[in-house]
């Protein structure tokens, strides 16, 4: 029988901060067993923990340092940095492993614990399996520890400066000058580094949201906020806007004309180019059932394919190490250009596009035709079980329906959120007011059967693209 989850989500653990699981006591065992798994051999490890700004990182690093110290392994402290310089620093420092101290995209009140092994790569499921169950058990123990075997935290003072001249390094070093670009950091990890990568490339630079004070992370601001951005790029003129998320491991761009390239469109311009320039491995790209059509029309057209996995930047990541792909990413943003980095990179993704803008001499207007979109409609639905769609009658039936009546030309997918008590149901086809029919019959289904009723109506969330 497979292992059920308790505690690991698709991107680690996650929770109300100060409330089961992310309190300071489950942290304490989380860096003891963190400290147990990665330990191999007899020399002196160290953990690398980073963080973005929330209020409660405060209490969820100073616990997992103490898990890890009394372990008899070291910690390397580098503060609020995105999650995808955590992957670089635990690479670059020869770390045993990085964790991720972070909720992305999620509010403020919300944290997590992510990890990424001594190479910057996320766990593997199984990895994360033997992590959980010596959490939840009661072997662990560090009373033999004592004494000089006592881990130590040390401040890793350049760490900023380091992630900064790799991302800089990531396009040659080459000049940014004469493009005008609108940053939103979310109030979030990238607000120190960001807003001087580009700078430092000679980008003319109009940084909003980068005030963090714990609790505005994301609010109003960032990738699933990027209304501000749209309006600041329209009013200063700029050439691109670029929002990413509370730990910046994705992004969402604006073109100069306040139109949104989400993360199908980047791969779309980034993955023509590759191919024109000989670069695209096997002319494929790495998605995930989320993104568009649209996207494998585009490569197919050059003679490129799509590639698609499970929701989940990690599981994107595994089937491009596997196959040796040098591109993949989700449609909401997390982009991971295997050339540079093992993870989505936020910051790295918009340099690719602004120097291929350079290099093409390009509008970011003029790259982002080369897709056409169907639409898509995806519903939210707060569920009060996960229960298997299959074993509910009327949720199998309606999902049977709407993938007959598109057919060929369109697409149906349900799942629940990894980290949230939430049904998705995406509908993708070529006339939106089919699609939209289509969803919101399979969302009644499911609220029916399992959705959570809050003042006489269910909660339940709708957008369309």
């Amino acid at each position: 029988m497979a292992y059920k989850r308790k505690l690991f989500g698709t991107d680690g653990i996650r929770g109300i901060a100060n409330t089961y699981p992310m309190t300071p006591e489950m942290a304490l065992r989380i860096g003891k067993a963190a400290a147990e798994v990665f330990r191999n051999g007899k020399k002196r490890h160290r953990i690398l923990i980073g963080k973005d700004t929330r209020l409660s990182g405060y209490i969820l690093e100073t616990a997992l340092t103490a898990g890890i110290c009394s372990m008899g392994v070291d910690v390397l402290l580098v503060g609020p940095m995105p999650t995808p310089a955590i992957a670089h620093l635990t690479k670059s420092l020869c770390a045993d492993a990085g964790i991720v101290i972070s909720a992305s995209h999620n509010p403020a009140e919300h944290n997590g614990i992510k990890f990424f092994s001594h190479d910057g790569i996320k766990l593997p499921d199984s990895v994360e399996e033997k992590m959980e169950r010596i959490i939840l058990s009661e072997e662990i123990s560090s009373e033999h520890i004592k004494g000089n075997l006592i881990g130590k935290a040390f401040r890793v003072e350049d760490a900023r400066g380091r992630y900064i001249e790799f991302a800089k390094n990531t396009i040659g070093n080459n000049s940014l000058a004469g493009l005008k670009i609108v940053l939103d950091c979310a109030n979030g990890a990238a607000y120190s580094v960001a807003p001087d990568i580009f700078r430092e490339l000679g980008a003319d630079v109009i940084v909003l949201a980068n005030k963090p004070d714990g609790l505005n992370i994301n609010l109003n601001c960032g990738s699933l906020h990027p209304d501000n951005v749209v309006d600041t790029v329209l009013k200063e003129k700029a050439d691109i806007g670029v929002a990413l998320d509370g730990d910046a491991d994705r992004v969402i761009m604006v073109d100069e004309r306040g139109n949104l390239i989400d993360g199908d469109h980047i791969l779309a311009i980034a993955a023509l180019d590759f191919i024109s320039d000989g670069k695209l491995n096997r002319n494929t790209i790495v998605a995930t059932d989320y993104s568009n059509l649209g996207l494998d029309e585009t490569l197919k057209y050059v003679g490129g394919k799509v590639v698609r996995v499970q929701n989940g930047d990690r599981y994107v990541i595994e089937e491009m190490l596997k196959h040796n792909y040098t591109l993949g990413g989700e449609q909401s943003g997390h982009i991971i250009f295997a050339e540079h980095a093992t993870t989505g990179d936020g910051i790295i993704a918009s340099l690719q596009i602004m120097n291929i803008m350079k290099k093409r001499c390009k509008k970011l207007s003029a790259l982002a035709k080369c897709m056409n979109t169907y639409p898509q409609v995806l519903v939210n639905v707060e569920v009060k079980e996960k229960k298997p769609f299959e074993k509910m009658k009327s949720v199998k039936e309606a999902i049977k329906y709407a993938k007959k009546q598109l057919s060929d030309s369109g697409r149906v997918f349900v799942r629940y959120s990894g980290t949230e008590p939430i049904a998705r149901v995406m509908v993708e086809g070529r006339y939106k007011d089919e699609i939209s029919a289509l969803a919101d019959m399979i969302a009644d289904a499911i609220k029916k059967e399992i959705g959570v009723q809050n003042a006489g109506s269910y909660s339940c969330s709708r957008e369309v693209y």
